[in-house]
């Protein structure tokens, strides 16, 4: 079962470094060029299969416009897709809008914890999530995926496919960078992940 994934494309708080979570935050123009250039490198990848595929994306509106600007990339009716909420990004709670470094005058001990234990660590704020909460979500959305998928999701995402299917640690998970301009291409059963 192939499915190929994307992040959304860059938005000013991605360029701040602001923690984004589940605030609505639009692409920027450089993320809209990214978009549409992921849209060519996968219409170059799957051809004339793509019309075979699923294509889903989480709800929020950046990843709503990459996957849009992807499909009318690729030649596709852009709004030819459907939404599921287990892919939207992991909720940061209160902390979203903010940086590390803002964190670090206001909170330097939860910050500190969060470095240590960042898998599991559980930000201030009512629906706060841990990626090990997010990575529930998101293993129930891979199990249910029935036919091959074109999905535009957050870095949260990413992340916790790179330890349910990749098999990497925690740290590495947490810590790997998930760029805004590649694909990932995953093969569900057979246990692989990689980088186009």
């Amino acid at each position: 079962m192939l499915i190929y994934m994307i992040r959304h494309g860059q938005t000013d708080w991605n360029a701040e470094g602001r923690l984004q979570g589940q605030k609505d935050i639009g692409l920027n123009d450089f993320g809209r060029a990214q978009a549409s250039e992921n849209g060519r490198q996968l219409s170059a990848e799957l051809g004339s299969r793509a019309a075979d595929f699923d294509y889903v994306a989480s709800p929020l509106g950046r990843t709503r416009e990459t996957m849009e600007r992807v499909r009318s990339a690729m030649g596709l009716d852009p709004h030819g897709y459907r939404l599921d909420e287990r892919l939207k990004e992991l909720s940061f709670g209160d902390w979203e809008g903010s940086t590390i470094a803002e964190l670090k005058q206001r909170t330097p001990d939860r910050v500190k914890e969060r470095r240590l234990h960042k898998w599991d660590f559980i930000p201030p704020g009512e629906a706060a999530e841990s990626y090990e909460i997010l990575s529930w979500r998101v293993g129930a959305w891979l199990n249910s995926v029935e036919r091959p998928t074109v999905c535009v999701t957050h870095g949260g995402v990413v992340r916790s496919v790179f330890r349910l299917i990749g098999q990497w640690s925690r740290d590495e998970a947490c810590d790997m960078n998930v760029p805004q301009d590649r694909i990932l291409k995953i093969d569900r059963d057979g246990v692989s992940v990689g980088w186009l």
